[in-house]
């Protein structure tokens, strides 16, 4: 690796960004063939991001009776049909060597009294989970830490990563800024890789996604990458009296009282229960999410039954949703796959995790535990598709022109004398998103009211963003990138006009088969967003010969009626 500590400029084969599950899979496997490895990190490698927090974890084995068509035609049928079927099944087959990887590091896992781990069902009968285990739960991203730096990889922590560099058409690496000083960080990289997780637009809730504001996705989409749809939300849950969660609250490893005691959501054994009452309508057991939106208390508080509230042995406490606001289903946003070594449409840079948006779930979460099994498995094919092609490389010279460009672009808020606050602008869009009848319940009018406040911001507010210290200055390119990243849920909330997984549309409750048996795919043409239709491989239409009903279970408000 060669710095030159003047102007804190890095030279390395490659550069990963983002230090979750997916980005030290991706840093460790790059250095196991040979690549010069840095690892760069907006908090802290092992402490930050939503990796610290995960718990379940898929793994296939052949060896325990798990059936890999089973599996598919399962997941094929609860994602209504729209997941990528290439990485639902690479996911699978991966995952249990992905698990190996983290035993031999020394992450651990739940284990029954004969020594061998315990197999969770999701549902029962279908797949199965592993659970890490809960002494070690805090810790498991710290081992992986420890094993990056292991395996030769240099770590730079507390560094925000602003834009790419581009030239000749390919990205050669990026420029960033320290969190607590005005400073610059230029990294020069034959192959890029952004494993920067999810989006959020800085929610106060548990699990906390704080840091995940679209930094990787937006910079990607400025330099001209294609992005995946971002319709299908997520709808974390948390409770009224513990916004920050338990774990926070308490600590890792703590014994939790009974007057903190709270279920993960509905399905999980008791149901919720509605401001009269009754309980809100649940996931059979048998059936697990196929018949189950996530929308449950969003529909509820729609008909004007909220609060909405969950058992516990202290008595009735008030749950809300829109936890994780701003975030999609897992792997339901993010950058474009552009083959399946995880490229995106760019030269020269790749994703994996949260950060590539390569449908494998489909419209619902619908194998759970493969969020940190999918960003293991995905860091891993991204980290040594980046390394072989780097090695293949010889010596990379990036413009000073575009460096200076690059630069204006991370110093522009703290050369403003006036403007508007990032704080201020972060609110409004908050306030403009958060509403359930917004982000959930959707409607086209609605949407595009909600559009036209996010254009505004875009065309009036985020050009002004103002900065006075390093911390305002992070702030500002955080706000900047929240409110692209608004645009695109919004422009593809309403280009989907049908009702799948938990995309729900008031004005149109149902599927469309086969029009809507398609992705969803952004990208800049003219200056302009675009949003295009792309179909799902005919192979994997489900029987369109069976009638609707048995295709699809009736789960939307106003479905069953609907033409």
């Amino acid at each position: 690796m060669n710095q030159s500590h003047e102007d804190n400029r890095f030279e390395v084969d490659v550069l990963i960004i983002g230090g979750g599950i997916a980005g030290c899979f991706a840093a460790i496997k790059a250095a196991e063939q040979g690549a010069d490895v840095l690892l760069v990190d907006k908090g802290f490698v092992g402490k930050s991001g939503q990796t610290p927090y995960a718990r379940g974890f898929m793994a296939f084995n052949p060896d325990w009776g798990h059936n890999l068509d089973a599996w598919m035609n399962y997941i094929n049928k609860t994602s209504e049909y729209i997941n990528n079927r290439y990485w639902t099944e690479i996911t699978i087959r991966e995952s249990y060597t992905r698990y190996q990887d983290l035993v031999s590091w020394g992450v651990q896992f739940k284990k029954g009294k004969d020594g061998q781990p315990i197999r969770y069902p999701t549902p029962p009968g279908v797949t199965e989970c592993l659970e890490i285990d809960d002494r070690t739960r805090g810790e498991y991203a710290l081992i992986l830490r420890r094993q990056v730096l292991k395996s030769g990889v240099k770590i730079l922590d507390r560094i925000m990563v602003t834009e790419l560099l581009k030239q000749d058409g390919r990205v050669v690496g990026a420029i960033g800024m320290p969190l607590d000083r005005y400073a610059l960080f230029v990294f020069i990289a034959k192959a890029t890789v952004l494993c920067v997780g999810a989006c959020g637009f800085k929610p106060a809730a548990y699990p906390p996604i704080v840091q995940l504001t679209c930094d990787g996705e937006a910079m990607a989409y400025r330099a001209g990458a294609e992005i995946l749809g971002k319709e299908f939300v997520d709808t974390h849950s948390t409770r009224m009296d513990t916004p920050i969660g338990i774990p926070n609250m308490l600590g890792r490893n703590k014994e939790v009282p009974d007057d903190l005691q709270v279920l993960v959501g509905p399905g999980r054994g008791k149901p919720e229960i509605n401001a009269e009452g009754d309980k809100i309508p649940d996931r059979p057991a048998e059936a697990s999410h196929y018949f189950y939106t996530y929308l449950e208390r969003e529909f509820e508080a729609h008909a004007g039954r909220a609060p909405i509230y969950t058992p516990t042995p202290a008595g009735n406490k008030e749950v809300v949703g829109g936890a994780c606001l701003g975030m999609s289903l897992r792997k339901a946003d993010g950058l474009w796959p552009a083959d399946n070594n995880c490229r995106s449409s760019l030269p020269g840079l790749y994703a994996a995790g949260d950060a590539l948006g390569n449908m494998q779930n489909g419209a619902v979460y619908a194998l759970p535990g493969s969020a940190i099994a999918g960003s293991a498995v995905t860091g891993t094919i991204a980290g040594v598709a980046a390394a072989k092609e780097a090695l293949q490389m010889g010596k990379l010279t990036v413009h000073e022109e575009e460096i200076a460009r690059a630069t204006q672009v991370v110093h522009a808020p703290i050369e403003r004398k006036g403007g508007f606050s990032p704080r201020w602008v972060t609110q409004l869009l908050q306030n403009t998103m958060m509403p359930y009848f917004i982000s959930y319940i959707k409607k086209a009018d609605r949407l595009q009211a909600a559009l036209t406040i996010i254009e505004f911001m875009q065309e009036h507010l985020v050009p002004m963003l103002f900065a006075r210290d390093p911390h305002e200055l992070r702030l500002a390119h955080e706000t900047k990138n929240m409110v692209l990243s608004a645009e695109m849920r919004l422009r593809s909330a309403l280009f989907r006009t049908e009702s799948r997984g938990n995309h729900y549309r008031e004005d149109h409750p149902r599927r469309d088969d086969p029009d809507w048996l398609a992705w969803t795919k952004i990208k800049e043409v003219r200056g302009k967003m675009t949003l295009i239709k792309v179909p799902v491989p005919k192979e994997w239409w489900p029987d369109l010969s069976i009638p609707y009903q048995q295709r699809y279970p009736f789960r939307f408000p106003g479905e069953s009626g609907a033409k």
